[in-house]
């Protein structure tokens, strides 16, 4: 006899709505609201009155936070645009000597931190480093004597912050300008048109949305900094909600904070969305040739190698050599045993974060090729928003909800049992990984979803027709293909997460300590020369994952031969 669904209990009418939509759909469903729970218990909070606390905030300090914030994005975006977008037309178009050196060394600075720059530069360039010193010493000169710019300003932070994060325009538009048709490059020649309006009116409109996306990467990790914001006195949205968070101890305010740089990061994304119109890109062409490069000579080759290294050598070779000077020189007095725990809590947080969020990737992809559904799209829309929102946001976003769980399992098994177990999700790791998931599954996402999409269809049908199931499929058929790209996802992730700062000093348990949070600490109490220990450990895991992504990059072009390229 047919039952209607109507009739059965809550829970049940749930579960027959499950089998009718299909396990794939309905996991990604949970997948999705799993990671989109900090994002929405943060903007629920945006509607919660406290009015003492914001009257405070709007006479003091609020119109400094939307100002630096402010300045700070508009000065990075110009600095990421004109680093990013000329080295990479340089390195791709161009031939000069060291090009193919720089091909790969353009990207070292996506190794280094951008709070360990900070550092590293206001050791070398503040009153009493060795640059001022050696200027007051070569020409006699005293305090009062002479005007140096200061480094820990907002200026400062642009500069530093641009030199960190160009590499992310530079990653995505390298990539576009490798793609390119030579048939379109060859049609602008035949219209009378040099290498530089080449580059003006035809490269740049093609590798727009490249463009674009590489800048909103930037300016998310500009709005996801605290290390070097804070260390430079800077006062940002991030910087605030640690402040009120903590030095306050108001947490809905801190909510509301972290909403209203939430709804910032949002405004940006409908902005260049809206800019971009309905316009869009295509490459009409599927025969492609090596590109052809254009000999620079004379003062032009040596102003491109100006051009080029002035960022490497910014951005990585002297924050790297004076992190190495002042390591190897009065270094962090806990090297040696004593450092071993802070290397491992950053090795195994990464390497489960890496795992779960390759796994989760894997799941959400997998889901979109099995059922390519409105809903299953729109869990994927949701589970890679995270990347979009700063670290600290998503930490007021998870400790909130999970401080509640926390006060519930203390009281039920306090109460039932007996047992007093503490804080069982905030006061461990799992508040941690939770974050780096949030934050970090777009990246593996992005990655795994690629290489599946080259997987051709008929593999599955050919999988299917012998017996295998989906799951089974993924394992014997879609894994093995995808190992490589399943790796590079997984040391992305592993890279990123060394490097997280803002999180991690929110959500990490009582005397849990990492490679950033001793860094950071260390540098907070103006023991810089302490602190470059962990920051160089930092760097150096950085750089083998940056050169491997720069070698993948130059063979993913249509066409690529190691004679030839």
């Amino acid at each position: 006899m047919a039952v209607s669904a109507r009739s059965l209990p809550p829970f049940a009418r749930i579960a027959l709505a499950a089998r009718r939509a299909g396990l794939w759909p309905v996991m990604m469903a949970v997948i999705a609201l799993f990671v989109a729970l900090p994002v929405l218990t943060v903007l629920g909070h945006v509607f919660v009155p406290a009015p003492d606390i914001w009257s405070h905030l709007a006479s003091t300090v609020l119109p400094r936070y939307l100002l630096n914030t402010a300045g700070l994005a508009v000065g990075v975006g110009v600095g990421v645009l004109v680093m990013g977008v000329g080295t990479a037309w340089l390195v791709v178009m161009c031939r000069f000597p060291g090009q193919r050196i720089f091909e790969w060394a353009l990207l070292l600075p996506l190794a280094v931190p951008t709070y360990v720059i900070a550092y590293a530069y206001t050791d070398f360039l503040q009153f009493s480093g060795p640059l001022q010193t050696l200027l007051r010493d070569t020409f006699g000169w005293g305090a009062g004597d002479y005007w140096f710019p200061p480094v820990r300003s907002l200026g400062g932070a642009i500069v530093l912050l641009s030199l960190v994060l160009y590499p992310y325009v530079y990653l995505l538009t390298r990539a576009a300008f490798l793609e390119q048709s030579v048939c379109v490059l060859e049609v602008g020649r035949t219209l009378g048109r040099g290498p530089w309006k080449l580059f003006g009116t035809i490269a740049v409109p093609l590798a727009r949305p490249a463009i674009a996306g590489g800048a909103a990467l930037a300016l998310m990790e500009t709005l996801n900094e605290f290390g070097a914001v804070q260390f430079f006195a800077v006062d940002t949205f991030t910087t605030g909600i640690y402040r009120t968070w903590f030095g306050l101890g108001e947490r809905t305010a801190a909510a509301q904070l972290a909403g209203v740089l939430l709804l910032f990061v949002l405004v940006l994304l409908l902005l260049e969305r809206v800019s971009r119109g309905k316009a869009q890109f295509f490459h009409t062409s599927s025969r492609y040739r090596e590109l052809p490069q254009y000999e620079l000579a004379g003062l032009r080759r040596w102003l491109a190698v100006l051009g080029c290294g002035l960022p490497v050598v910014l951005g990585f070779l002297i924050p790297a050599v004076l992190l190495l000077e002042m390591s190897v020189t009065a270094g962090d007095q806990q090297f040696g045993w004593s450092f071993i725990p802070y290397v491992f809590n950053s090795i195994s947080l990464s390497t489960i974060a890496a795992l779960a969020a390759v796994g989760l990737a894997v799941l959400l992809s997998y889901g979109v090729r099995l059922a390519p559904s409105p809903l299953t799209q729109a869990a994927v829309r949701v589970s890679a928003m995270g990347y979009a929102i700063p670290g600290a946001v998503i930490a007021v976003g998870i400790l909130i909800p999970l401080g509640w769980m926390d006060q519930q399992l203390y009281a039920l098994l306090r109460g039932e049992f007996g047992w007093n177990v503490g804080l069982l999700l905030t006061g461990t790791g799992f508040a941690l990984v939770y974050a780096y998931l949030v934050r970090f599954l777009a990246v593996s996402y992005n990655a795994v979803q690629a290489s599946l999409t080259k997987v051709t269809p008929s593999m599955d049908a050919a999988s299917r027709t012998l017996g295998k199931t989906a799951g089974g499929t993924l394992r014997r058929v879609h894994a093995p293909i995808m190992r490589g790209s399943l790796l590079g996802a997984g040391i992305l992730v592993f890279v990123d997460v060394m490097k997280e700062l803002p999180a991690t000093i929110i959500l990490r348990p009582f005397d849990f300590t990492t490679l950033a949070v001793r860094s950071y600490e260390l540098a907070s109490d103006e023991r810089l020369s302490q602190s470059s220990t962990a920051s160089l450990a930092i760097v150096l895991v950085g750089i083998v994952p940056v050169i491997l992504l720069s070698r993948a990059m130059r063979r993913s072009r249509p066409g690529y031969s190691d004679a030839g390229g």
